[in-house]
């Protein structure tokens, strides 16, 4: 199932005031689900028939990124579309055409999240296929859910929220973090980056958790890394 690409209204709808907080970090989570599901397809199709300690794996991967995407989503129900409305009125059908995203891309991650139990348990090319239409979904969702958030409510954002309010969606999104997946997604984020993840790393980790990083988190990501591709 593909996205119908909805009509883009053109122009910012409002004019912008001062700038009162930096939302960035929109941008930066929105390169990780691109990454992330964008290679998805392609690790599905790695994983040979009927090899379900292999698909298990992948699928887990898969998991933790509906598990994010799901969070993400909530997150800006719950704590963004309102407020832009009463802040900025005039972007209201800019935010009515989110929330049509966000219901379209809803209906692809739940067609993804029932698709792979049946899959990692067993491997198969029949299963997988389940999973690869949904994932056809979601990707053709999100290229043009993205782009058009990062253009059209993020500049609106970061006149009318305070950094606190910004900051809330990261925190929530790092709450949703499935358990045991802390180092794998944290590297999945600075690999989306465009520099590796470098500037990233130092705006966003304290010192000490950088050092854990380099010392420990980083193997955990790699060996996830070589397990997904089926190298190791």
């Amino acid at each position: 199932m593909s996205a119908a690409s909805l009509p883009p209204s053109g122009d910012l709808p409002v004019s912008l005031g001062p700038k009162t907080c930096d939302a960035r970090g929109m941008a930066e989570i929105h390169r990780f689900f691109k990454a992330g599901f964008g290679e998805a397809p392609a690790l599905v199709a790695g994983v040979v028939e009927a090899d379900a300690a292999h698909a298990d794996v992948v699928g887990d991967h898969l998991a933790m990124l509906s598990t994010s995407l799901h969070a993400h989503h909530e997150g800006e129900d719950a704590m963004l579309w309102d407020q832009l409305e009463q802040r900025a009125p005039a972007c209201a059908l800019h935010v009515e055409r989110m929330r049509r995203h966000h219901a379209e891309l809803l209906v692809h991650l739940v067609a993804l999240d029932e698709a792979l139990p049946a899959w990692r348990a067993g491997g198969t090319r029949a299963d997988a296929a389940s999973v690869l239409d949904a994932l056809e979904g979601v990707n053709a969702a999100l290229a043009v859910h993205l782009p058009d958030e990062e253009a059209n409510i993020v500049p609106v954002m970061e006149s009318t929220f305070t950094q606190p309010e910004v900051e809330w969606f990261g925190e929530h999104g790092r709450k949703a973090t499935p358990k045991g997946k802390t180092f794998v997604q944290l590297g999945a984020i600075l690999a989306a980056q465009p520099d590796g993840g470098r500037a990233w790393m130092r705006e966003h980790l304290p010192a000490p958790v950088r050092v854990i990083w380099r010392a420990f988190g980083r193997r955990v990501y790699e060996k996830n890394r070589a397990q997904l591709l089926g190298t190791r």
